[in-house]
């Protein structure tokens, strides 16, 4: 797979950030706190990378608008307490992208985060003057629709044929599909290898940073 590619697309939570496990929480503190029944955390894992909203309206869809906006809030209170830094990143990611930039690959990240989350995250984790361009939920479709994909293709006038997308979890595979461009999974963040496997990716790695050795 050596110089088949010319932009990388990557998911930020439980692809390049080790934060699933504390979003399942925050989810079901959420649900704790306005008397919601509390999602199983593989259910909350199977949300992560929807929106927001997305993924409120398919765990508690017999819940009202008032209370969905509620429990989004509070998720996003939560979730924001806690001080991201570097160490949160997966092992060795800060130095992968920095090489593949050296290397000139374009990189991009495509997310269900929120544009004004993500912005602090790259920031707070020392990323920022690694990315060309970033799509969020608040800016475009959410996953699986293609429109990030297209988007940052579109922007950056990239092949698509010339595009890899690296993501954890069925949503970031879908939507890769949907946009018809090549993608990796990465069993370190919301799926396993079993269940990615069935949306056809190229391969899957236990970390982001196995790219390396591949292409």
């Amino acid at each position: 797979m050596k110089n088949r590619f010319d932009l990388i697309i990557f998911d930020w939570d439980g692809t390049l950030v080790d934060s699933i496990d504390w979003i399942v929480q925050c989810i079901q503190r959420a649900a704790a706190h306005y008397g919601c029944p509390v999602p199983e955390p593989q259910a909350a894992r199977d949300i992560i990378g929807l929106s927001i909203e997305k993924a409120i309206e398919t765990l508690f869809p017999v819940a009202d608008e008032e209370t969905r906006a509620k429990l989004a809030a509070h998720y996003s209170q939560n979730f924001f307490s806690k001080q991201i830094s570097p160490d949160d990143l997966f092992p060795g990611v800060s130095d992968m992208l920095r090489q593949f930039r050296r290397q000139g690959y374009r990189l991009a990240v495509a997310t269900g985060k929120k544009a004004s989350g993500l912005a602090k995250a790259i920031e707070a984790t020392g990323l920022a003057d690694l990315f060309c361009t970033t799509r969020c939920s608040d800016q475009t479709a959410s996953k699986p629709n293609p429109l990030m994909i297209d988007q940052i293709v579109a922007e950056l006038g990239v092949d698509k044929q010339r595009t890899l997308m690296v993501g954890d979890s069925v949503h970031d595979l879908q939507m890769a599909l949907n946009a018809q461009v090549v993608a990796v999974g990465v069993t370190c963040g919301a799926h396993s290898e079993s269940t990615l496997q069935q949306f056809r990716p190229l391969c899957c790695l236990s970390y982001p940073t196995e790219l390396l050795d591949i292409i």
